[in-house]
């Protein structure tokens, strides 16, 4: 866009684009810092939500991870070759129930500590304030109540 004197102004700032940038920008130092734990986000999304709900059946599991029950098998068995979740019904025919293993919740336990290491570097108290503000609106929609 060109104002009257001819200047290019500044484009007009997408919220949801902005949103995104930053979500793209977390994403990345989220896998960074679980790349050695051999983890990914969506890997550690998936291993939460069966933390979350021992006995989670696999298409609870597609519908809250937003992924098909296919994706999910998939991700499931390697999380079970890995040793971190187990089927104790796995046999033919019946529900499955999966459930997180010691190694599991240990694995989950490194991975929240490193979370909890990007969080205050990307919205904590030395953050970017920009990056901070949208931290603490995010903390406080989901917490029912507005921090300051």
């Amino acid at each position: 866009m060109v104002t009257e004197n001819g200047r290019s102004a500044p484009p007009v700032t997408s919220t949801s684009i902005v949103v995104l940038t930053l979500a793209r920008r977390i994403e990345a130092e989220l896998n960074a810092v679980l790349a050695p734990l051999d983890l990914t986000v969506s890997r550690l999304g998936l291993l939460g939500h069966i933390a979350g709900v021992p006995g989670v059946s696999f298409s609870d599991l597609a519908r809250m991870s937003g992924i098909t029950v296919q994706s999910v098998h998939a991700a499931v068995k390697a999380l079970a070759a890995a040793g971190l979740v187990r089927d104790s019904t796995a046999r033919a025919g019946s529900a499955s129930a999966i459930e997180v293993t010691a190694d599991g919740a240990r694995l989950l336990d490194a991975a929240k500590a490193a979370v909890a290491e990007v969080d205050d570097r990307m919205v904590g108290p030395d953050a970017d304030p920009i990056q901070r503000q949208v931290g603490q609106a995010v903390r406080a929609a989901f917490s029912g109540g507005i921090s300051r």
